[in-house]
């Protein structure tokens, strides 16, 4: 199917070090790079950024 191609699933991964992940779906013809996002992350207890991971 055409659409899982357009819109797979990704994990974000917690630039903290603690190994906490989150899995969401992005487009990718309308962000193509790496995604970044600011969410919470309940081992460090505070808001970080999670980086795309492949």
């Amino acid at each position: 199917m055409a659409g899982n191609e357009i819109r797979p699933v990704i994990k974000l991964r917690s630039t903290a070090g603690t190994g906490y992940t989150y899995v969401t779906r992005k487009n990718r013809r309308n962000s193509p790079d790496r995604l970044t996002l600011t969410k919470y992350d309940p081992i460090a207890r505070r808001h970080v950024e999670f980086r795309e991971d492949r």
